[in-house]
């Protein structure tokens, strides 16, 4: 007969430890795996954007000999002028063998729609290259421009492509005499929107997002942080108290479409504002924002110590200057912060904005924040519902653009918070 062994305290707690140090190990290296993955996603979805959008930095150019003909020049209207016709010219110069009206349109298409445009602007500029010939480097149809970047491949049917293969014997003609190159494309970052995307830019929806952030700024600070302190040091505790700030942290978790509408039905149908204007953008970017700086600033109050509170009141110092030379100074950092990061959810959003119609094809750089414009990540949105391949390369570079946006205001936010923050 066998006597079981009887199992020790030690034995029951050695295996227990044991258990839970291999759930500790396998819990620590979810987390990691998780972390890794995520990074894995975020790294592939730069690697995808970049190698979609670093080619829109530039755009193929041609160079052509324009004679400006002083007699299609009308000096008191100089608008009048048929600059399509020097394009033409300049054509027909570097391929005199071509004559029939087909391929004289197939030529043409070569040469952006819009170097018309450029050479008034020239002329307008300066006057005296009228009766001269100058060599002008010119944009090219961005289906040139694909195909100078391997977009568009000579080895598909021509049927099956947006180039004939006369047009290519011609692209390799000027490639060859060193007419048609690749040269850093300053019109994305100097030009408004346009139809044509060799001539689309960026400079407009910039010119939108700075107006519409200015305005959410000088609105949603100085309120935040006044609603903050007064919440935080100045509000009675009761039920109406306790009522508003259930609805500050709740209207932070509202779909960002909801303060369009309301904007749509109050600043636009009510108060009659100007449709698609950074200020109307500013107003409802405001309204969405403010929860996010009040709760920060509320958290930044509560961090200062109550110690400099009851130092300042015990020397004699008033509630007011208590606040206003103790406690906001030590607060700002985190309010700042907070500022920011609010900042650059506003400049990343587009549903709110869409309701208000900022959707709107404007080409003009608004001057103002009452003038028609529109945003960043509009003007995204736009692009990639437009057909045309140079769009889509374009968009990536707009989207790495607002990207760089982002990562400097968050940047900014860190630097702040690092070097004002104080430990207690």
């Amino acid at each position: 007969m066998t006597v079981s062994k009887k199992e020790s305290t030690m034995d029951r707690v050695n295996k227990g430890l044991a258990k839970r140090y291999r759930r500790e190990k396998w819990f620590r290296l979810s987390g990691l795996g998780a972390i890794i993955l995520s990074i894995g996603f975020l790294a592939l979805l730069f690697l995808s954007i970049i190698s979609n959008g670093w080619t829109a930095f530039q755009q193929t150019e041609m160079l052509l000999d324009i004679h400006f003909d002083a007699q299609e020049f009308d000096v008191d209207n100089l608008s009048a002028a048929n600059y399509g016709v020097l394009v033409k010219d300049g054509m027909r110069t570097l391929f005199p063998e071509v004559k029939e009206r087909r391929n004289k349109r197939k030529l043409y298409k070569l040469v952006s729609s819009g170097a018309s445009y450029i050479l008034q602007d020239m002329v307008e500029q300066d006057t005296t290259i009228i009766g001269s010939t100058q060599k002008i480097w010119l944009p090219a149809d961005d289906e040139v421009d694909m195909f100078m970047k391997g977009n568009i491949s000579r080895e598909v049917a021509e049927n099956n492509r947006r180039l004939s293969d006369k047009q290519i014997s011609w692209i390799d003609r000027l490639a060859a005499d060193g007419r048609l190159k690749k040269r850093f494309n300053t019109v994305f970052f100097t030009a408004g929107d346009s139809r044509e995307p060799e001539l689309a830019g960026i400079r407009g929806a910039v010119a939108g997002s700075l107006f519409t952030l200015a305005v959410t700024l000088l609105l949603s600070f100085p309120m935040g942080v006044a609603t903050a302190v007064y919440l935080e040091e100045f509000a009675p505790k009761n039920r109406w108290t306790d009522l508003v700030e259930v609805n500050i942290n709740n209207l932070a978790a509202v779909p960002s479409i909801v303060f369009g509408l309301l904007g749509l039905a109050v600043f636009l149908n009510f108060f009659g504002l100007p449709r698609s204007a950074p200020l109307v953008g500013g107003l409802v970017l405001t309204l969405m924002t403010l929860p996010t700086i009040i709760i920060a600033s509320r958290a930044s109050l509560k961090s200062v110590p109550p110690s400099i509170r009851e130092a300042a009141l015990g020397v004699g110092a008033s509630k007011m200057q208590t606040i206003t030379h103790h406690i906001l100074p030590l607060a700002m950092p985190g309010m700042m912060t907070g500022t920011i990061i609010g900042m650059a959810q506003a400049l990343g959003e587009t549903a709110p904005l869409l309701m208000i119609g900022m959707v709107a094809f404007i080409v003009d750089v608004p001057g103002g924040v009452t003038d028609p414009a529109t945003v960043l990540p509009v003007q995204i949105y736009l692009w990639a519902d437009s057909p045309e391949r140079a769009f889509m390369e374009r968009t990536s570079a707009a989207i790495m653009v607002l990207l760089a946006f982002l990562i400097f205001m968050n940047g900014i936010a860190v630097f702040l918070r690092r070097k004002f923050e104080r430990r207690w």
